[in-house]
């Protein structure tokens, strides 16, 4: 079955209430030919392997804390923080202390 995804001028709400509920799940909410936007839910104590994608991306903490771990480089993120990862930079992201939640937004197209 394919995944759902939200159509253009189709409201999103990423946390209800401003709480996760305990049953939220990582979901890809919006794919288009250029642009594709998760929810990344990362329960604590877990973490995103090491990977790459081809366009660049940002990664925004919605809830918790999270750390970005890249080659050289480890960046602390809190609640509000956004950060740009530039088109094909490895990276990990972990939840080390805390649930956290994170919107992912990554260009698909050139």
């Amino acid at each position: 079955m394919a995944l759902e995804h939200a159509s253009p001028l189709q409201p999103i709400r990423l946390l209800s209430d401003g709480a996760l509920p305990p049953d939220a799940v990582s979901v890809s909410l919006i794919k288009s030919a250029e642009l594709q936007l998760l929810r990344v839910v990362l329960r604590t104590g877990s973490a995103l392997p090491a990977h790459w994608v081809a366009g660049e991306c940002t990664i925004q903490c919605l809830t918790g804390t999270a750390q970005l771990i890249t080659p050289g480089k480890q960046l602390d993120l809190e609640a509000g923080d956004v950060v740009l990862v530039p088109k094909q930079q490895p990276h990990e992201v972990r939840s080390q202390h805390e649930d956290s939640v994170l919107l992912v937004t990554i260009r698909l197209g050139t």
